[in-house]
């Protein structure tokens, strides 16, 4: 293994912010970095010396290979975490216009819902990842939160508690339960797992991981995580009254000033429920 290949490993080993998922995915960008610094002329960087020369030169290869301004700006997420790693955050710029990375578009004009139906997911072989779907559809769970899931500590009644490790970027949160059918799931979870977790005691996460991708694509299942979609947009109905725009509802720019209230009150509710601090990401659930 390269020098800095190795030492870029043995930083992401110290510093384990966020999800699992998080971290794989952080631990690829940073692979692809060291292999690319070589290829531009960058030889013999150590993971101490990081510079501006070294952004620009990635940065500038990047927008020549044309890559999507959300790539560009998960790899830049990924040099942030290193510089800071190694106390070196004025290294890299604060704001990407500052290299002339566009602003990521939030607007979407394709619904990306998915539904799992009664035969489809009784197909699926594997009983945890069965009732993994299961709670990702309820609840609009990420696909790492619904295998993490763990009954005995989530259900708290009228309330779902998500603890930080199971989420992404380590956020805790809290989701209502508002129906028969969601009360109904987590019955199931428990009486499946009893005060564990959906990953049964004799894997890890990783070999539950594989064994989900496996049983759902055996069952010809995919695009997952369109089942919080679904979820996004059954919200926003129940809290607006409407449907989402992706569902065939009003625009915004349609919208009377008191329905415009309402709509921007229910964005904000479910980019809580959803995990994510920003409310105009909702747009890629609901339009």
């Amino acid at each position: 293994m390269k020098r800095l290949n190795f030492a870029l490993k043995q930083l992401c080993q110290r510093n384990r912010d966020g999800s699992y998922a998080t971290q794989m995915a952080r631990a690829r960008i940073l692979s692809l970095i060291a292999n690319q610094l070589p290829e531009l002329g960058f030889r013999h960087v150590a993971v101490t010396h990081l510079k501006p020369k070294h952004i620009e030169g990635l940065i500038d290869r990047w927008q020549e290979e044309r890559l999507a301004p959300a790539t560009i700006k998960n790899r830049m997420a990924v040099l942030r975490w290193w510089a800071e790693k190694i106390n070196k955050q004025n290294v890299v710029a604060k704001s990407n216009s500052h290299y002339g990375i566009p602003e990521r578009g939030y607007l979407n004009n394709d619904s990306k819902v998915r539904s799992v139906s009664v035969q489809r997911l009784a197909s699926v072989k594997d009983e945890h990842v069965r009732m993994s779907l299961r709670l990702q559809a309820a609840f609009g769970l990420r696909r790492e939160e619904a295998i993490k899931f763990t009954p005995a500590i989530a259900d708290q009644g009228e309330l779902v508690v998500l603890k930080p490790s199971w989420t992404k970027g380590g956020r805790a949160r809290v989701i209502p339960v508002l129906n028969d059918a969601q009360r109904d799931v987590l019955k199931a979870a428990a009486r499946l797992v009893g005060r564990g977790s959906l990953i049964p005691p004799q894997r890890s996460y990783r070999e539950q991981l594989r064994i989900y991708e496996r049983h759902t694509a055996n069952a010809g299942l995919s695009k997952l995580h369109g089942l919080r979609h679904a979820y996004a947009q059954r919200r926003y109905l129940e809290l607006t009254g409407w449907a989402a725009p992706l569902a065939g509802g009003p625009a915004q720019a349609a919208l009377s000033f008191v329905d415009r209230e309402r709509d921007e009150h229910a964005r904000r509710i479910l980019s809580a429920e959803l995990g994510h601090t920003r409310p105009r990401i909702t747009r890629l659930y609901v339009g």
